[in-house]
């Protein structure tokens, strides 16, 4: 697999944007271990190696486990993960899928009973925004393996 595009071909001024965003998730009421928990769940889904690999050192760094990362998809069959997790996962899920699925209202009301509304709004732009990176990286060819934890703060 050949890469197409490198990341500092991005117009710089994206990069700026998708940098404030994920600066601010970084300051953000939500436990940073299950940001990118949700983030290895969507890229995951999506396939992106690039974004499987940066969020599984970035799990490993804030403290998750091989065996969770490892069972993040059969989650539903998993006793891992607690209740406000499943939600976030079950949304996480949704919100990738959202061409195929809908964010009914056991989905979205699940949330409510874990989280606030400004972190359903973080965990909204959370996910929209690893959904990006995981598009940017498949249409590139974005090399894995290559990341160290942290090297983009």
């Amino acid at each position: 697999m050949t890469q197409r595009i490198s990341i500092q071909e991005i117009p710089a001024a994206l990069m700026t944007s998708l940098g404030k965003i994920g600066a601010y998730l970084k300051t953000c009421n939500i436990d940073q271990k299950l940001l990118s928990l949700l983030y290895y769940r969507a890229s995951q889904i999506n396939g992106c190696a690039c974004c499987l690999d940066i969020h599984h050192k970035e799990s490993i760094h804030y403290g998750d486990t091989q065996v969770r990362l490892h069972g993040v998809i059969a989650w539903r069959e998993s006793p891992y993960y607690d209740a406000k997790e499943r939600a976030a996962l079950a949304f996480t899920e949704a919100l990738t899928n959202a061409n195929q699925q809908d964010i009914d209202d056991t989905i979205f009301d699940d949330l409510t009973a874990h989280f606030t509304t400004e972190e359903i709004t973080e965990l909204t732009m959370a996910i929209a925004t690893v959904n990006t990176w995981n598009r940017l990286n498949k249409t590139f060819r974005t090399t894995p393996g290559h990341y160290k934890v942290g090297q983009y703060a």
